[in-house]
């Protein structure tokens, strides 16, 4: 929750800063605002999985610790950054150390059984809510007084967390399920490599890249889309995204709890994507700011879908494999931060620049929606596929 608080921070005031650095307009910050990201993921598709598998040698604890500790350094050098290149380095920083969700959620499949894993790998998607709750809502108050203090006060945060992980949490992973680092296993094609093992998932693992990579037409594109179609501050995009915060939070927290047993794993998937592809053609389509606040609570709702589908995929794998599969999966959603980020802000400030064919801000939400649809149809397909080869085998 901490570490998200600290990320929700500095997203409201991020474009401005852009815009500052390299003295441009909107759509040229989004462009760079998509590259940031690019950058960021790169580095984490490369060093994922090997802290993922050093996770399943020494535990999930050091390896937590050492990714609090790279955020921190992170949002300093954003702090202070001179130069738009120094944000590059500030981003590659994060990507090499940034394994908190990783290990958190290997964290959480240690913890957890068959029948609580949806809703225990929801708990994180509740964090993820609150802290942007806190977090965007605190970072457009406080960019008020200049874009760069969010990025000094979540640096202060990350070095709490770190301290709070060091003295408060405690191992999750037994040493009787411990294993060897493996370097095959550890190159992020290896691990990507490692999920062939499991039979069925191929359908599964193609759905949710699709997922991650249509969520970045919210994710890259929310804070440039809402500066140039409504004009918003600061204060608004904080205030939008704590909103999604507190839906987030009431899904993954409350919501999920009651659907997910009642819909079960396979319909939640189903269901969930759907409301998150209406959302997202709803955004697309928005001509007043109040519009947005509405059609945030069917994409929001869409978040049944992701702990269902991470519960399915993890209930393929063993137990002393889960930080491996965490990391593959991590390393699954880098090369959609690679493509997504450039993907969307790519669409937006080339249907937003001066001269374009047409002007249409909600490219990318377009965009996003068809990819959302087209992940339910695979998803379908291939648990009724393994539902099938199953009662063949029977």
């Amino acid at each position: 929750m901490i570490d998200v608080t600290g990320l929700g921070l500095i997203i409201p005031v991020l474009p401005k800063l852009i815009e500052e650095l390299i003295h441009g307009n909107i759509s040229d910050a989004a462009k760079y605002g998509g590259w940031l990201t690019t950058t960021y993921a790169i580095m984490q598709f490369l060093f994922s999985p090997i802290l993922g598998g050093l996770s399943d040698q020494y535990g999930r604890r050091p390896v937590l610790l050492f990714s609090l500790f790279g955020f921190a350094l992170d949002y300093l050098f954003l702090s202070f950054a001179p130069s738009i290149g120094w944000l590059f380095v500030g981003r590659a920083i994060a990507g090499v150390t940034g394994a908190s969700f990783t290990t958190a959620t290997a964290y959480i499949a240690d913890i957890s059984n068959d029948e609580n894993r949806a809703q225990n790998f929801g708990m994180v998607g509740a964090a993820f809510g609150v802290g942007f709750i806190i977090g965007p809502v605190l970072g457009g108050l406080l960019g008020s007084f200049g874009p760069r203090i969010p990025f000094m006060v979540a640096a202060g945060l990350s070095f709490i967390n770190w301290m709070y992980g060091y003295f408060v949490l405690p191992e999750s992973l037994p040493k009787e399920n411990r294993r060897p680092f493996n370097w095959k296993r550890a190159n992020p094609v290896g691990s990507l490599l490692q999920l062939k093992k499991y039979p069925g998932l191929g359908g599964l693992i193609s759905a949710f890249f699709l997922i991650y990579i249509a969520s970045h037409a919210v994710q890259s594109n929310w804070s440039f889309f809402a500066i140039e179609k409504f004009a918003w501050s600061e204060k608004m995009i904080g205030i939008s995204l704590g909103t999604v915060g507190l839906l987030v939070g009431a899904v993954q927290g409350g919501l999920i709890r009651i659907v997910n047993p009642w819909l079960g794993n396979e319909k939640s998937v189903y269901t969930g994507l759907l409301l998150y592809a209406l959302g997202l053609l709803l955004f697309a389509f928005a001509s007043q700011s109040w519009m947005m606040f509405i059609f945030l609570i069917p994409y929001c709702l869409g978040g049944i879908s992701g702990p269902a589908l991470q519960s399915i995929i993890s209930g393929n794998v063993p137990a002393n494999e889960q930080g491996e599969l965490q990391g593959a999966l991590t390393s699954l959603i880098s090369l959609t931060s690679i493509a997504g980020p450039w993907l969307m802000t790519g669409l937006f400030a080339y249907y937003t620049k001066p001269g374009a064919p047409v002007h249409f801000s909600g490219a990318a939400f377009l965009l996003g929606a068809v990819l959302m649809l087209a992940s339910a149809i695979i998803s379908y397909r291939a648990l009724h596929s393994n539902a099938a080869a199953r009662k063949v085998k029977a």
